[in-house]
């Protein structure tokens, strides 16, 4: 065309620049409000339906042929059908003197980018505008549209802070052509699938792109919405390639000390570089930053409790009153209809009745706190566990995924529950800081999160709260009694919480020198705190596990674990693990059995959870010949600490006691690397007399060959001695060896009624009184 046409060609291979006052079609272009790697963009006015609109020309030779225009009008037609407040509405595309153009929505103010100017957004701001953000998102990715080139320049913002997405779903209609030399370098568009400093890895290895990929996009403007940078900096083409697809970026605290942790944690989850591991949906991010935004979770500025140079920022925590203020909320909103079922899909709501606390952070940077991160994820375990409406699983197994990295869909597979709960501690002087999230792990949707700053005083009370309010979320059915226990917490000296915290790290641990360290610590805590009565509970805990280890006399130690579970139980008679301490002593020192049995079922009634009470109940009741009753407590012992090697151990003995040899077996099988001994035991019960016989004469020799023998042959446990006896036949000698044991109160003569070996001796005299002695009855 002339020079008097309505384009004026540059030498840009972009395409023409429009003149201002002409038509194209009935749109009368006004202004040039734009470019970009799809052309020119124009603010027009549509002359038959007197409304603002905005013209994107695309470039020159962007499609060369009828096929191509065809396909592109096709796609942005479908495009056109996206009707959301958020999404900037498609409402033509037109072709005129070979030039390509689609008329969109125009949108007054100004661009994300131009809002930003390297600067961060004020806290509000960044939550208002990520919400709009992720629901304009979600409502895309439900039908099937994936945008591909989040990025600030692509979100306008208006004068009332509304947001809108351009350019919905157009990086898929792009054809390659050259970049423009105006383009800012670290801008340009790689294969024209998106922006460069915005691209998710998935999109720079050449994969396909999803839903999660605009996720990882808006994950990366939310970090420059709060920090003013974008995650890598000005780094040079290459450079940035390598840490998109390697490196963490900056946390956004470092460069903005006041962005709260929850923010940091959420951008952190949207920039995870495996797509498995990001939000999986635009809809949980946009509740997780819907929830931010509430008054009762974040303040109404970014202010902190900590020094502005600290590096690990949280939001300014509740107090009582807003704990309070929250669980109500959450009660509120389990009240409205169906907006779990929304969330999660119908079953998901009601799925979860068993969690697992994961190892809490230790974000002190100092190792020694370590103990204070491992106790108080015990704590929380502890009063979740006292809910009888949840499955909770224990410490044992839930230590094992420390530091793990592994997705929490597994984890939650391998402990078999539905709820994950993991988050942080930090303890700085007499404050504690807990950040704690639940998960539903089949999705990996986060439900809940909050964090909590407390004075080291209250922090039980504290940890009662955060199991309440977990139970709200996930509708748990409480107790009153449940309730009362949970609430029921007093102040605590901070030093003498400290020690007790100490002691339970040290008795963890099951050597005898860090039993010792362990019994230290809860003196010291009964000594700042005479009415401390976890502490003295764990003094018992620690004294009757001591004479497993020590050689000090068993009784003097059982005689401790008593006076220390009594002393626990008469200042606070609803500690479950005072009552099984109670019972192991009961039974080792009188014999009494019917109290131990009494009392385990005690521990378990107030502590349902509690995966060594059903153990030891477990154990018990197979001695009382109940075998039913013993193997349906250990399967639950197992269901609640899976990963045990005790548990597993106990779960394939006692199934041999029971005479259910298939059965021990398959247990066997499972726990070999455990207990190796398991399965030679299930498969030597097989009447096998000369294995015993020649076992039986191993045991007589030479005590300097002890090292090479199996453990059951050089103990010294007479009980252990009278079942080899019996095996080789030699019951005389067998029952005088169970004699033995009763006056040495040998532990494991409560099985003299259940052990197989031991069946051909019951009906002589001397070893049926031995069972009315100990108060094993006769009849099975």
């Amino acid at each position: 065309m002339g020079g008097g046409g309505i384009f004026r060609m540059t030498s840009r291979p972009s395409g023409p620049d429009l003149a201002v006052g002409i038509n194209l079609g009935h749109y009368r272009i006004a202004e040039k409000i734009g470019a970009g790697g799809m052309g020119e963009v124009y603010r027009a006015h549509d002359e038959h339906l007197a409304r603002d609109v905005a013209i994107k020309v695309l470039p020159a030779g962007t499609l060369s042929d009828p096929s191509a225009r065809r396909h592109f009008r096709n796609e942005a037609l479908a495009l056109s059908k996206l009707n959301h407040p958020g999404i900037a509405t498609i409402y033509d595309f037109d072709t005129q003197d070979g030039v390509d153009f689609l008329v969109m929505e125009y949108i007054p103010g100004m661009t994300l980018s131009e809002k930003l100017a390297g600067r961060p957004l004020a806290e509000k701001e960044v939550l208002a505008l990520g919400v709009q953000l992720a629901e304009a998102l979600a409502a895309a990715h439900a039908e099937g549209v994936v945008h591909r080139d989040v990025k600030p320049g692509n979100l306008r913002v208006t004068g009332d802070g509304r947001l809108k997405v351009l350019d919905f779903g157009l990086a898929k209609l792009r054809l390659p052509v050259v970049p423009s030399a105006a383009t800012e370098s670290i801008d340009q568009t790689l294969a024209m699938t998106g922006t460069l400093p915005y691209m998710a890895p998935e999109q720079l290895l050449g994969e396909e792109a999803d839903a999660r990929t605009d996720i990882h996009s808006a994950g990366a403007v939310l970090y420059e919405m709060a920090t003013g940078q974008r995650p890598f900096g000005k780094l040079e083409r290459a450079q940035l390639i390598t840490a998109i697809l390697r490196q963490a970026p900056v946390p956004p605290a470092q460069l903005n000390p006041q962005v709260p942790a929850e923010l940091e944690r959420l951008i952190g989850k949207c920039l995870e570089k495996d797509p498995e591991n990001r939000y999986q949906s635009a809809k949980e991010l946009a509740v997780d930053l819907r929830r931010l935004g509430m008054p009762s979770s974040v303040t109404a500025s970014w202010r902190v409790v900590e020094r502005p140079r600290s590096r690990l920022r949280r939001k300014v925590l509740l107090g009582l009153t807003g704990v309070l203020v929250v669980a109500a909320l959450l009660l509120g909103l389990n009240a409205v209809s169906g907006w779990r079922e929304r969330l999660l899909g119908k079953e998901a709501g009601a799925a979860i009745h068993s969690l697992a606390v994961l190892p809490l952070a230790n974000l002190s940077g100092d190792p020694e706190q370590e103990y204070f991160a491992d106790g108080m994820t015990e704590e929380l375990i502890t009063d979740l566990s006292k809910i009888g409406s949840l499955k909770v699983i224990s410490r044992t197994s839930v230590m094992q995924y420390k530091d793990a990295r592994k997705p929490l869909r597994e984890i939650g597979r391998e402990l078999g529950v539905q709820g994950v709960i993991e988050g942080s501690v930090r303890r700085v002087g007499d404050r504690v800081r807990i950040t704690a999230q639940l998960i539903y792990a089949p999705s990996d949707t986060h439900l809940w999160a909050e964090s909590y700053d407390r004075d080291l005083h209250d922090v039980l009370k504290l940890q009662g709260e955060v199991a309440q309010v977990i139970a709200n979320e996930i509708n748990a059915k409480v107790t009153p009694q449940e309730q009362a226990r949970l609430s029921g917490k007093r102040p605590i000296d901070p030093a003498a919480y400290q020690a007790y915290l100490q002691g339970r790290y040290y008795w963890n641990k099951r050597t005898e020198e860090d039993i010792q360290k362990a019994i230290g610590y809860f003196q010291q805590a009964i000594n700042k705190d005479p009415n401390y009565a976890l502490a003295y509970a764990g003094l018992a805990d620690s004294y009757l596990v001591l004479s497993l280890y020590s050689s000090a006399p068993w009784q003097d130690t059982y005689r401790q674990a008593k006076a220390a579970a009594v002393k626990a139980l008469e200042i606070d008679d609803n500690l479950a693990e005072a009552h099984a301490t109670l019972a192991s002593t009961r039974a080792g020192e009188q014999w009494d059995l019917a109290g131990a049995l009494t009392e385990l079922a005690r521990a378990i009634q107030l502590n349902p959870n509690y995966a060594t009470g059903h153990q030891w109940y477990a154990e018990y009741l197979i001695c009382s010949g109940d075998a039913e009753k013993a193997i349906t407590q250990i399967r639950r012992a197992q269901e609640l600490d899976p990963l045990s090697l005790v548990i597993n151990s106990t779960y394939g003995y006692i199934l041999l006691q029971a005479r259910r040899y298939d059965e021990a077996l398959a247990q066997a099988r499972k726990t070999l690397g455990m207990d190796a001994k398991l399965l030679r035991n299930a498969y030597a019960k097989k009447n096998a007399k000369a294995y015993w016989q020649e076992r039986l004469q191993l045991a007589m020799k030479d005590a300097k060959q002890s090292r090479d023998l199996p453990y059951e042959l050089t103990d010294s446990s007479p009980y252990r001695l009278a079942v080899l006896n019996a095996r080789a036949g030699r019951n005389e000698a067998a029952i005088g060896l169970l004699q033995k044991a009763f006056n040495e109160r040998d532990y494991g003569l409560y099985y003299l009624k259940t052990a197989p070996a031991l069946d051909g001796l019951h009906s002589d005299p001397r070893v049926a009184s031995l069972m009315l002695r100990i108060g094993v009855a006769q009849n099975r």
